[in-house]
């Protein structure tokens, strides 16, 4: 009897064949209607098959376009990063019918971990404080956009990042694209001689300024670091690395960004500190540091003291001189962050328990502002932030939970320098190092920026805590043998 089925390389033809007559067709009806968008189209194919067939590589094609991904303006003022949110839903409500089809994939050592149920209260928070907010709406689209991010960057990183092979497919899958991006910087940086003053214009279409290219390349670089160990001495793929080290560190050196210097130089000292077991000191002395600055400045108002002038305060084109005005005072970024850092203090005073509600600080900051620190971009027309993520989360969700939030940022250090000492097995090892070292890196980070609800850096962020859970349950299940 005739066996009428394809053979796989017929399907694999077929498929092929049925696709790119998909594409032209849609590109000759584009043409024709003059309904260009028509030409995107074809693009959702695959992600429809894999959604439908298999989840997993969905989650790899998440990873490959985070850095990648653009910001699009949409009618009536919205904004989406393109195309890795609209992938980040889909996987959202994938993974949510998922578990109700299969509720006993859930994995209840995953959801009781320590780390878990940090990050959930701090989420939990987070829900809370938005519906007292004093811009509900605001405030829960806010939390909504976190609840997407915990969900596919912590839960569902849990349970597709936890082989060997899992790490290797996650690092080639961001370091590729990301390396296009640093390659596609470094050249039109290149066409304008390195000019600081031209950065933000070398970084776009994938990135929204210099700080966001340089935070993703610098929370990524203990994932290369590390995983060189990964492979043999002298193979093609270990050598590729150093290569792909050395790029990166290029790209964080021409991006002029004085946080990311900064945040790598401390990663090189957290390293010892975890390898040492000298992380509860580090963390003390850091603590005692930054309220020592805090107390310093708020004693008998001796901020008013380091206020600048209006005609002296501006954008400088040379780095050079931006480093010297830094120290000055003289640099508009950096006392556009005291503007509202001074701000975010007296909003702290008004509600000090329960805050403003999350993602309000842009629209209620200019009534407690200090005049004395105003600057000409004072009038914020893009509505950014207070430039420090651990002030934003005591402004906009109040003391607790930026004690939340603390714990959520200190508890995982800690913890995983424990799990650092009790991993026998080499790898492991070297994941929990780098995902120790790339939050911290974030953290630091975070001293001056809003990046954790951040598709490039936020990403990161989650995955990082996942890690730490997935290696920590490894050693568990290893010691219960």
């Amino acid at each position: 009897m005739p066996n009428n089925s394809f053979s796989p390389e017929l399907q694999a033809k077929l498929l092929f064949t049925g696709y790119a007559a998909i594409i032209l067709l849609c590109v000759l009806l584009g043409m024709v209607t003059e309904t260009y968008v028509l030409w995107v189209l074809p693009i959702f194919l695959p992600i429809a098959y894999l959604t439908i067939f298999d989840f997993r590589k969905l989650f790899y094609l998440l990873l490959i376009c985070i850095p990648l991904s653009m910001e699009v303006v949409l009618p009536g003022g919205f904004g989406t990063d393109f195309p890795d949110e609209a992938i980040i839903l889909s996987l959202l409500g994938i993974y949510m019918l998922y578990l109700l089809r299969f509720p006993e994939k859930i994995n209840g050592h995953f959801l009781t971990h320590p780390i878990t149920l940090v990050l959930a209260m701090h989420f939990v928070w987070t829900v809370a404080t938005s519906l007292t907010s004093e811009i509900p709406l605001v405030s829960m689209k806010f939390s909504l956009s976190k609840f997407w991010y915990i969900v596919v960057f912590f839960f569902l990183a849990g349970r597709f990042l936890k082989t060997k092979k899992d790490i290797k497919v996650f690092m080639w899958c961001v370091l590729i694209p990301l390396l296009f991006t640093v390659v596609w910087t470094t050249g039109f940086q290149a066409m304008d001689g390195f000019s600081f003053a031209k950065v933000n214009n070398a970084v776009r279409p994938f990135y929204r300024n210099h700080v966001a290219y340089a935070a993703i390349l610098a929370c990524f670089i203990p994932v290369v670091w590390y995983l060189r160990g990964f492979f043999p001495k002298g193979s093609k793929k270990r050598k590729f690395l150093v290569l792909a080290l050395l790029l990166v560190l290029v790209g964080i050196q021409f991006s002029y960004t004085r946080a990311a210097y900064v945040a790598v130089l401390l990663a090189v000292m957290a390293h010892f500190a975890v390898r040492y077991r000298l992380m509860k000191l580090g963390l003390a002395l850091g603590f005692a540091f930054l309220l020592g600055i805090a107390y310093f400045l708020a004693h008998n108002n001796r901020y008013l003291d380091f206020s600048p002038d209006f005609e002296h305060t501006v954008v400088h084109h040379e780095f050079d001189n931006l480093i010297d005005a830094t120290f000055k005072m003289e640099d508009i970024s950096t006392v556009e962050r005291f503007y509202r850092w001074i701000a975010g203090s007296y909003m702290i005073a008004a509600q000090p328990w329960k805050g403003v509600g999350p993602g309000n600080f842009h629209n209620i900051y200019k009534g407690y502002t200090v005049t004395s620190y105003q600057t000409y971009v004072s009038d914020n027309p893009e509505k950014s932030g207070i430039h420090c993520y651990y002030l934003m989360v005591l402004v906009e969700q109040g003391i607790i939970g930026f004690l939340f939030f603390l714990l959520l940022t200190i508890f995982p250090l800690i913890l995983g320098e424990r799990i650092y000492h009790q991993t026998k097995v080499p790898w492991r090892k070297s994941v929990v190092l780098f995902a120790m070292l790339s939050l911290i890196i974030i953290d630091a980070l975070c001293l001056i920026n809003d990046l954790i609800e951040t598709d490039k850096v936020g990403s990161f962020y989650f995955m990082n805590l996942a890690l730490l859970v997935n290696m920590d349950l490894a050693n568990q299940a290893d010691a219960a043998k």
